[in-house]
């Protein structure tokens, strides 16, 4: 399936704006989470053997989940699970509907595997979002697997007003998600990432644990996780690491997209390395599991770690779990490699594993 995708149906792809088909894919994707017969094909095909893991007080049936960004409206939402994922992160999402920055946007650099976008959290907002999901729910067709949102803050808000728009979108959308992840280390909202200085952030986590001890009366609170930038030094990471205790965060999420760019002689991909935005795939690999690596010795293995950036084989997920990553996230990997690829991804790990135990594979090589 891999095989057919890479050289027959991608060359097609790749010929178009990569905007564009992003958006043809999920509309194909939108009809297919209504039909059935869709689904139940889309099962057939990728189906996943299991390789369950419980982390944050959820039960994943396997450890490959679909990254924020790929789903930013929720319009796909049963059939990332028939397509064999193990959980989805939907968004980013912000507190009010904006268009992002202006097109083009999303930019493909092929020999090395990678994506620059600048898409600008373009999404209808968290109201919205929360009537989409309501609708899946009501049609029965939620998935079985945990479902997480990734929340951002909207352009025109003032970074001082940011606590109050994480809170009241994480209120709006409380009690249809499974777990949220505090998105600020995204390079395409303007100062964004001033937010992941420590008393920032700090602000923006107390603002949602009230909401969470608000609405959670009765009920386990819903796990707040944070989303950290490739491109911060090791002590600033550590900051961030600092919060996990006091403010009861669940997890982190090792990483976003990078501004740094590689070394290309290559004067195509020198053209789109020059697009100012974000950076995944391929180049992100080392660096990302690098990040993963420090946040698990830097917490001793205290919180669940998802690693995402560059996962495109089943060496690339365990390179990453033995560094210690509990779960593992797919974007770019997607776009190049194709649907098969959870499968491969999810069969690569198991062999790997060998009959162990998972929790003794994740950091295994960083102890």
């Amino acid at each position: 399936m891999s095989w057919l995708y890479r050289n027959i149906a991608r060359p097609f792809l790749f010929a178009q704006d990569s905007e564009m088909v992003h958006n043809q894919t999920l509309g194909m994707l939108a009809w297919a989470s209504r039909c059935d017969g869709s689904r139940k094909l889309a099962q057939a095909l990728f189906e996943t053997a299991p390789l369950p893991v419980q982390a944050m007080g959820l039960r994943f049936p396997n450890p490959v989940g679909l990254a924020a960004g790929m789903d930013k409206q929720a319009v796909a939402v049963p059939m990332w699970e028939a397509m064999g994922f193990g959980f989805s992160e939907l968004g980013g999402v912000t507190g009010q509907a904006q268009p992002g920055n202006p097109q083009p946007r999303m930019f493909r650099c092929v020999p090395d595997g990678a994506l620059v976008n600048r898409m600008g959290f373009n999404n209808g907002g968290a109201a919205a979002l929360a009537e989409r999901l309501k609708a899946w729910r009501n049609e029965g067709l939620w998935p079985s697997h945990p479902v997480g949102i990734n929340l951002g803050k909207s352009k025109i808000t003032p970074l001082e007003e940011a606590p109050t728009e994480y809170a009241q979108s994480f209120r709006t959308l409380w009690a249809l998600a499974d777990f949220f992840v505090v998105n600020v280390s995204s390079p395409n909202t303007p100062n964004l990432r001033q937010l992941q200085d420590k008393s920032a952030l700090d602000d923006i986590l107390a603002a949602m644990q009230a909401v969470n001890a608000e609405l959670g009366r009765g009920e386990p609170p819903k796990p707040i996780l944070v989303k950290v930038a490739p491109d911060l030094s090791f002590d600033a990471l550590d900051e961030i690491v600092s919060l996990v205790a006091p403010r009861r965060l669940s997890g982190l999420v090792a990483t976003n997209t990078t501004i740094t760019r590689p070394t290309q002689q290559d004067h195509l991909a020198q053209k789109t390395y020059r697009e100012a935005g974000g950076l995944s795939g391929r180049p992100l690999t080392s660096r990302s599991t690098e990040v993963v690596r420090h946040l698990y010795r830097q917490t001793r293995g205290s919180v669940p770690i998802i690693g995402v950036g560059g996962v495109f084989t089943a060496a690339d997920a365990w390179e990453k779990v033995t560094a210690g990553a509990s779960l593992i996230q797919v974007y770019s990997g997607l776009v190049y490699e194709g649907p098969g690829l959870v499968r491969d991804l999810v069969e690569g790990l198991t062999e790997r594993l060998g009959g162990g135990r998972w929790s003794d594979a994740v950091g295994s090589a960083a102890r």
